[in-house]
């Protein structure tokens, strides 16, 4: 199996509302009891959970990250993901969620030698998808990244 060397970072949303009862679960169980696919199909995903009594935003390991992901039609082999869990189209993600998953994205740019213009929405591959949402600011998320290298 060939060995990922990231090219660019693409930014999902799922779609779904996040309900801080670790939705990243139903994802994976549906990309690989449904749809049949090795494992999830993302690198990564950021998402509300309650631990401890308290709620917090966690990044969570998807696919391992020298691995092809199942993300956004021919560019999985060279590009990681990360999934922000909530629908952006109907509310914005809160800044608690995008500072979590910015110091993800600034590792990658550091780990892979990569920019802030190698930030991509997943709508810039697949004009029919809105993803990773109407509401989510991928200047602001740039900008935190910036901060974060």
């Amino acid at each position: 199996m060939a060995l990922l060397i990231p090219k660019r970072i693409i930014i999902h949303h799922s779609a779904t509302r996040d309900s801080g009862t670790v939705s990243w679960g139903a994802i994976r169980r549906y990309h690989t009891e449904t749809l049949k696919w090795a494992g999830i199909g993302y690198h990564c995903g950021v998402e509300q959970i309650m631990s401890g009594g308290e709620l917090n935003y966690e990044a969570l390991l998807g696919r391992m990250w020298d691995v092809s992901g199942a993300h956004t039609r021919g560019h999985n082999h060279n590009s990681l993901s990360i999934c922000f869990i909530g629908n952006y189209d109907k509310i914005a993600p809160r800044k608690e969620m995008l500072k979590v998953g910015a110091k993800v994205i600034a590792l990658w740019l550091k780990l892979y030698g990569l920019s802030v213009d190698d930030i991509y929405s997943h709508h810039n591959f697949n004009i029919h998808k809105s993803c990773p949402g109407k509401l989510f600011d991928m200047e602001h998320l740039k900008m935190l990244v910036g901060k974060e290298s």
